[in-house]
């Protein structure tokens, strides 16, 4: 059985009356991809920021290898590296003395350091860019940058909380293999972003938050278990009569339609010949349409259900 590398127990963060950490219990285990998601104002920041004892919290414990965390657990916190949303590199040096510098907190040795600061390099494609300044930097390479910073002394537990924000496709797919890449080559990774489809290609087990709780966690395919929507069927069309309308909510495992502009949704739960059915009575109605297509829940759609809540484009 892998060993827990992060454990939260009953963990409490107030801001006055404010309760921005309500009770929360986590356990991580060894090798996983975390994905940590919530609306604004969930509380994942203020659990990432009480696990590396940046915040006082008011009650709970929080262990890391095994290990309590506090403020002066440095033989832990070598272990960690910390990608945030914000980037965080210094305007006056170059890239490669960016990661010379943060590798230098963890690692004395010359010749080791030398060499980590190297495969940092490699890892994050920044070869070409060793003597730029990181206002020259695009945001992708930027990105890249405070990885590289993150990452270079080989930590073996990797927080990144909106790693990929306002950058482009291709830095975007680099990023999220090099992650993967991380993970294969032994490192636990705790995962934030408010990109669904990124936290279905890289997680391995997935907590959703809301109001300082964890209200669901498992794997994707379990999360996608707990919601009523097994299946969204999308017909291009516009002002489907009533008595139509009437026919598809007739139907069993038809639980909900929706007119929107010239698409007709449909949702369904359960049920194996769901899109069969629907066709049957719109080509009996001799109804126009376009387009029929079919689609699984996503996460979207699960983080949608279990908190009634959209996904905003920025973090808390």
């Amino acid at each position: 059985m892998n060993e827990t590398v992060v454990k939260i127990e009953n963990l409490v963060k107030r801001y006055k009356d404010l309760i921005a950490v309500d009770h929360l219990n986590l356990e991580i285990k060894k090798g996983e991809v975390y994905g940590l998601l919530g609306p604004n104002g969930s509380g994942k920041s203020t659990t990432i920021n009480s696990m590396l004892s940046l915040l006082s919290y008011d009650k709970g414990r929080i262990e890391i290898f095994g290990k309590e965390m506090t403020p002066v657990s440095y033989d832990i916190k070598k272990k960690i590296g910390i990608i945030m949303q914000d980037v965080a590199v210094f305007d006056e040096l170059t890239v490669y003395e960016n990661i010379d510098y943060f590798c230098g907190l963890y690692i004395k040795d010359k010749e080791t350091r030398k060499k980590y600061v190297n495969d940092a390099v490699n890892f994050t494609g920044l070869n070409d860019f060793l003597k730029f300044y990181p206002k020259k930097l695009s945001g992708g390479l930027l990105r890249r940058l405070n990885i590289a910073c993150g990452i270079a002394h080989k930590p073996e537990l990797i927080i990144l909380d909106e790693p990929t924000v306002a950058v482009d496709p291709q830095s975007r797919n680099r990023i999220l293999e090099g992650i993967q890449e991380l993970n294969q080559n032994g490192a636990t990774i705790i995962y934030t972003s408010h990109y669904m489809e990124e936290v279905e290609q890289i997680c391995t087990r997935i907590a959703i938050m809301d109001k300082g709780r964890k209200i669901a966690e498992g794997t994707k395919e379990e999360l996608k278990g707990m919601i009523k929507n097994t299946e969204t069927i999308t017909v291009e069309t516009d002002n489907v009569p009533d008595e139509i309308l009437k026919k598809i909510n007739s139907l069993s495992h038809i639980y909900e339609t929706e007119q929107n502009e010239d698409k007709l949704i449909i949702r369904c739960c359960g049920g194996k010949h769901n899109l069969i059915r629907v066709l049957n009575i719109l080509q009996e109605s001799e109804l126009n349409f376009g387009r029929v297509y079919t689609e699984l829940p996503t996460l979207n759609d699960v983080f949608l259900e279990i908190t009634g809540k959209a996904l905003r484009d920025r973090e808390e």
